[in-house]
């Protein structure tokens, strides 16, 4: 099983996770801040993993969260952007924390209909970790998911199952078939090939 870089495994790392949002949402309820919060770190983590439906999932909830919570997308597109410029001061521009707070932001603005905006920034964070962290980083990948279901959204479908099969080819090399996270990839270019409205 693969670590972090504080030895933790990912699977462990998860579960952690998911204790403490089912202990938070417990206490404070589904739409508080804090447990939207805890949900988003969790997709962070189920994303790492290449459990890439889980994690959608989960930031589409926090994204409908967010918008009950707050009235609507802009409003949670300005919360996020402040997050990002916070782990911006905090981490810099090249820090992983700061890179996956500006994914989450990319779809937040995606589900507000400007996939050219979400695409700019997925391409600049896939750059910056690309280089950063190599192409076979974790979050690379999960970038490059990311990045394909917006050029899919976009229309550009070659483009976007291309991206999807490098993550898949990668995934396994690097982790193997029957990995959860090539699995996962897989399993999103099946959709791909099953629903054109993916």
């Amino acid at each position: 099983m693969r670590e972090t870089a504080d030895g933790r495994s990912y699977k462990n790392g998860c579960e952690v996770q998911e204790r403490q949002l089912d202990e938070i949402c417990r206490s404070l309820g589904e739409d508080h801040p804090e447990t939207l919060t805890a949900m988003l770190d969790l997709a962070d983590c189920l994303w790492a993993q290449g459990r890439l439906i889980a994690a959608r999932k989960l930031e589409e909830q926090v994204v409908e969260g967010r918008r009950r919570l707050l009235g609507n997308l802009d409003e949670a597109r300005q919360l996020q952007e402040q997050v990002v410029s916070g782990r911006r001061t905090l981490f810099g521009d090249t820090n992983l924390e700061t890179l996956r707070a500006i994914n989450n932001l990319a779809g937040t603005i995606s589900a507000q209909g400007d996939f050219t905006r979400a695409r700019e920034l997925l391409v600049s964070v896939l750059a910056t970790t690309c280089r950063e962290y190599g192409e076979q980083h974790p979050d690379s990948l999960t970038t490059m998911s990311n990045l394909a279901a917006i050029l899919w959204q976009e229309g550009d479908r070659a483009e976007a199952y291309a991206l999807q099969q490098q993550v898949v080819e990668m995934r396994s090399r690097l982790q193997g078939e029957d990995d959860p996270a090539t699995r996962a990839a897989a399993a999103v270019i099946e959709m791909m090939e099953r629903d054109p409205g993916y």
